[in-house]
């Protein structure tokens, strides 16, 4: 009989506990303070390898300096004010080239989305553009506009125009077919019908572009100041490998990957700003 209650009791609580340990998992799940925290242990775990690789000489300190030396570098470039002004040039040319390329893209989508005519003749041009990377145009382009800022925005907007004329393409032709139909059935003008259905469609899906645009644009700014700059975050850290301060390399290195990882969060929190247009059109 003891046996009895005690399994009942037993089979009583299980599911209870359970659903206790749903709801916890539940609610930690929706605090932003706690989702940070579990992405932050990656990075830290891999700055305790780093630390104790080069405090056990397991890689050698010249080729991978310590992060105390890496930290020093980082607040002396800040403290000097290279760091900053440099930083500025990059994020000026990321402005105009980015502008430049998206501004471009919506035109090129919106003109292959809405004329098949259009695509036939530009689309395998862009595809042409769309598969040679950026750093093979700099031979070319500093042949044509030479190495000054013309050469960096022009690649930088090339790296962003491809992702975006695409978004924009498919979202103008993938809007659905009823509201084409209903758009047809009250026979709109087309001014009418390119306000209220084809720019709503193209903007839901220029939102969505915006994150893997501007990431392959900022990726393109560093690849080309690597290359072909002498002012600029990516010029700093060449010049860094050219005086063998692997410090100051990878200072700028998290720099780079933390504006970049600030633009992402900035996109992010503009697309959940938008989120549910695309239901609404």
């Amino acid at each position: 009989m003891l046996q009895e209650l005690e399994l009942s009791r037993t089979k009583s609580e299980t599911p209870s506990s359970t659903e206790n340990t749903q709801k916890i998992w539940a609610w930690l799940s929706q605090r932003w303070a706690v989702q940070w925290s579990m992405g932050l242990i990656f990075p830290i775990g891999l700055l305790w390898l780093w630390q104790i690789s080069v405090a056990k000489n397991w890689v050698n300190p010249l080729l991978l300096p310590s992060p105390e030396l890496v930290w020093i570098a980082l607040k002396d470039l800040y403290s000097s004010g290279e760091l900053w002004s440099n930083l500025r040039v990059s994020l000026i040319r990321i402005a105009y080239g980015f502008s430049a390329g998206v501004l471009l893209a919506l035109a090129l989508g919106l003109i292959m989305g809405l004329s098949r005519r259009a695509e036939a003749y530009i689309w395998p041009t862009f595809k042409v553009i769309n598969l040679v990377p950026v750093v093979g145009w700099i031979p070319l382009l500093i042949l044509v506009v030479g190495i000054d800022e013309a050469l960096k925005i022009i690649l930088i907007a090339k790296a962003a125009l491809v992702p975006m004329t695409i978004n924009v393409f498919k979202g103008v032709r993938n809007i659905p077919q009823p509201l084409t139909e209903v758009a047809q059935v009250y026979q709109l003008r087309t001014w009418s019908k390119f306000k209220n259905l084809v720019l709503p469609g193209a903007f839901v899906s220029f939102i969505g572009g915006l994150r893997l645009s501007l990431a392959s644009a900022w990726g393109a700014l560093v690849a080309v100041e690597l290359l072909a700059s002498s002012e600029g975050i990516g010029y700093v850290m060449v010049y860094g490998r050219q005086i063998f301060q692997l410090d100051v390399v990878m200072a700028t290195v998290i720099v780079i990957g933390l504006v970049g990882f600030a633009f992402d969060v900035l996109i992010s929190l503009l697309q959940k700003k938008f989120r549910g247009w695309d239901k609404a059109i």
